[in-house]
């Protein structure tokens, strides 16, 4: 009996020396181990963080780069006719569109929504092509605010207007590419070729292209679609989307009301806007009646780079029967609605995604 409370005592001892012991070595660990174990730790976690902000830096301008190229890339693609597409110089594109024709309340809705607004446009100097309409509201005519009707009228016709000059700058600057260099390929004599006949160029020749080639002035293009069509009134705009009253004798088009009995021309109608940018375009660009407007425009070319309306303007007395007073009622609406502020308005490029261009 007394063996057995001896054992117990020496056991009982045993397992209070394991505790007194496993108690000293958790505190010792406290106090020595674990804050340099805490700091290993920290200084990881820190180290790991530089590393991780760092790799995200690098990769978010790798892919911002990789994305703007990519966005480049497809822009030039976009903007650069393909010589193996049919070479109608409109194109086909428009054929397939829907022109649906949205209120005015639902557009201005819209351009809300998206941000889209003349005064920043005219500070940041970008339009978002994505607001592209193909049709004019039928109630803009009845907007009785002249200035909230002048402004929705340049909010929808001011993204064609862009887009379609931004595509002859790619051409141009492929034309000179071309020109500078020592020797031409098949596919660049291919492409010569189609913008010979584009732009009505006979005899291949070269200086007359680079003359053809190249831009209406933004505000230009503005004041002649609202001088036009009234601000967006006129029933040829409504009816047969013709933002600049071209005339046609042969093609689909609507007749005058008060047309003279011995005249058959029509006004020139279009399925849907853009199409008539177009139009515009390739008449100034491409008519005998315009050649001195393309001259003045080459020598702004030559001066200084940049095309001045106000002075092109001059050489557009052909376009409509009265002449110089048609010249001056244009310079009239430039100057009176600063139409010049937007002559160096670019497109945006996030809304080449948002038009499905790319």
């Amino acid at each position: 009996m007394a063996i057995k409370k001896f054992k117990k005592k020496i056991y009982n001892n045993n397992i209070n020396f394991l505790k007194t012991l496993f108690a000293s070595l958790i505190i010792i660990f406290t106090f020595s181990v674990l804050p340099s174990l805490i700091s290993f730790i920290k200084g990881n976690l820190v180290s790991n963080e530089v590393v991780f902000n760092s790799s995200k830096q690098n990769f978010d301008k790798m892919f911002e780069k990789q994305n703007n190229e990519e966005i480049n890339n497809r822009i030039k693609d976009r903007f650069s006719w393909n010589i193996f597409e049919d070479i109608d110089v409109f194109g086909k594109d428009e054929e397939d569109e829907d022109p649906q024709r949205l209120s005015a309340s639902t557009i201005e809705e819209l351009f809300k929504e998206n941000g889209y607004n003349l005064d920043t446009v005219k500070k940041t100097k970008l339009v978002n092509v994505g607001n592209q309409l193909t049709r004019l509201p039928k109630e803009l005519k009845n907007i009785e605010s002249t200035k909230k009707r002048k402004k929705l009228f340049i909010q929808i016709v001011l993204p064609l207007i862009v887009e379609e000059n931004l595509k002859i700058r790619f051409d141009r600057k492929k034309l000179f590419e071309i020109l500078n260099k020592n020797n031409t390929t098949k596919l660049d004599k291919a492409w010569l070729d189609l913008k010979f006949k584009q732009y009505g160029v006979k005899h291949n020749d070269l200086t007359e292209l680079k003359i053809r080639m190249d831009e209406i002035p933004t505000s230009l293009a503005i004041a002649q679609a609202a001088k036009e069509t009234g601000w967006g009134s006129s029933r040829f705009a409504q009816e047969g989307n013709a933002l600049f009253g071209q005339w046609t004798w042969s093609g689909d088009g609507i007749r005058p009301l008060e047309v003279e009995k011995d005249k058959k021309h029509k006004v020139a109608k279009f399925k849907i806007l853009k199409a008539s940018v177009r139009a515009y375009q390739r008449n100034l660009n491409t008519h005998s009646s315009y050649k001195e407007f393309r001259i003045e425009r080459a020598i702004q070319r030559d001066n200084n780079e940049k095309l001045d309306s106000l002075k092109l303007v001059k050489f557009l007395e052909k376009y409509a029967e009265t002449g110089k007073e048609y010249t001056e009622v244009l310079k009239k609406i430039i100057n009176q609605n600063s139409l010049t502020d937007f002559d160096d308005v670019d497109i945006l490029p996030t809304s080449l995604k948002m038009k499905n261009l790319i």
